[in-house]
């Protein structure tokens, strides 16, 4: 048995390491080598915790042990970065204090680290969304080629999530930050627009993971995870938006209006006319929302039903996909915060490999990449497609949005909220 500059003997009694004149060797950890055993000693370095308490050199030290063993139990060490910080987690002897607690994530590892990260990279999206424009020059103003005229900041902010969050309470979040214009662009899938309007008209219920599938349909309640939905909900959203459908097909033939899904999500947004409904705040501080897949899902199956009663609607994704692309390459800085995988992920990535790459990037999903999925994919394979720059500082947070994501809306953008300003923002 090992102890400070001494050696346990086979009969139990504590002994100084003996000392031959044969066998002495150098320090193992320190300069130069000699052949033990059939091993060569060897390093640069000279080992700290041993023979201080007893004096005795290191040659004393280390006669008779193992050399091969030695130089791998006792490796010296490289220095480490400076910047490297210590593990350390909260202390709850002083208290409770939630955003304290938050702040030592970044200390306490593993996946609180990784948040901790996420919130200095979003703070980083804040920062340069604030910084002054100063005077744009012609030959830069290009707001004539894009679609969507909102004020330019220093950073425009895209935020992606799947439909899921809005069947969440996550929805309530990403209304906070839609109303106080703190993002640019919102990009979702049918799911994430119906369920917000839906939620106007009839409320979403807690249930449960283990809920068997059959009774649910026989009761007409539709799962979500373990949040229910009564399919009278569904019944409640057709009976609101056949009407306006209706109108749509209207405006289009007598005016000729051409329908894109984010025009008709802003439609939909200004008809629904509840401040509780992300997409009421969107139309109304005109941030342009996304959603190439708008017809998969139940909006998709009202617009089929209708065209059997007035067919002739047209939604011109092209236009949408000139907006999304615009938004991104004639920015100064752009910043992407992505909950979930998948088609609103790739969506917002590729529109920024039209400028070679965004700035300042975070995801928040529990999917992994061996399969080769997108929605898997970590932050370095968007670099090698030009998708996030190659001097970015991307983090990915392996972790349930539901959990992360308020918390880092807590600890970025409610504390700077008065920084933002919107002559829209109040109803």
């Amino acid at each position: 048995m090992l102890h400070c500059g001494r050696m346990e003997s086979q009969n139990g009694g504590i002994q100084p390491y003996g000392h031959s004149a044969r066998q002495r060797m150098r320090d193992p950890c320190g300069a130069g080598t000699e052949q033990n055993g059939g091993a060569q000693l060897s390093g640069s370095a000279t080992c700290t915790g041993l023979n201080r308490d007893t004096g005795h050199g290191s040659a004393e030290a280390m006669e008779g042990l193992p050399a091969v063993a030695l130089t791998a139990v006792l490796k010296p060490s490289e220095a480490l970065p400076p910047e490297s910080l210590p593990v350390r987690g909260y202390d709850f002897d002083h208290g409770l204090d939630h955003h304290a607690l938050l702040r030592s994530f970044l200390t306490t590892g593993f996946q609180a680290t990784s948040f901790g990260q996420a919130v200095r990279e979003i703070h980083r999206m804040i920062d340069a969304k604030l910084e002054p424009l100063g005077e744009v020059a012609e030959e830069e103003n290009h707001a004539d080629l894009n679609p969507c005229q909102r004020p330019p900041t220093g950073c425009t902010i895209f935020l992606g999530y799947t439909s899921n969050l809005i069947s969440s309470g996550i929805r309530e979040t990403i209304r906070y930050l839609v109303q106080h214009n703190m993002v640019d662009v919102l990009v979702t899938t049918a799911g994430g627009v119906e369920e917000d309007l839906i939620k106007c008209l009839a409320p979403t219920y807690i249930g449960d993971f283990s809920l068997r599938g059959k009774e649910l349909r026989q009761s007409g309640i539709n799962r979500i995870g373990n949040l229910l939905v009564p399919n009278d909900n569904y019944c409640k959203f057709e009976d609101w938006l056949m009407p306006i459908l209706d109108q749509m097909v209207a405006e289009q033939d007598t005016e000729s209006i051409k329908w894109t899904p984010s025009k008709m999500i802003a439609r939909l947004g200004k008809e629904i006319n509840n401040p509780e409904s992300v997409y009421y705040w969107a139309q109304k501080n005109n941030i342009p929302v996304l959603s190439p897949a708008l017809t998969d899902g139940s909006l998709g199956d009202m617009i089929f039903f209708h065209s059997y009663k007035k067919p002739g609607l047209v939604l011109d994704i092209v236009e949408d996909l000139r907006l999304i692309n615009t938004q991104a390459m004639f920015a100064k800085k752009t910043g992407m915060i992505i909950l979930g995988g998948g088609l609103v992920k790739h969506h917002i990535a590729n529109a920024n490999l039209m400028r070679n790459g965004a700035d300042f990037s975070v995801y928040v999903n529990t999917a992994q990449e061996f399969d080769g999925s997108d929605s898997g994919a970590r932050p370095d394979e968007a670099v090698s497609w030009g998708k996030i720059r190659t001097d970015a500082k991307p983090v990915k947070v392996y972790a349930d949005a539901s959990l992360v994501f308020p918390l880092l809306v807590a600890e970025t953008f409610v504390p700077r909220a008065s920084t933002f300003t919107s002559d829209k923002q109040h109803d």
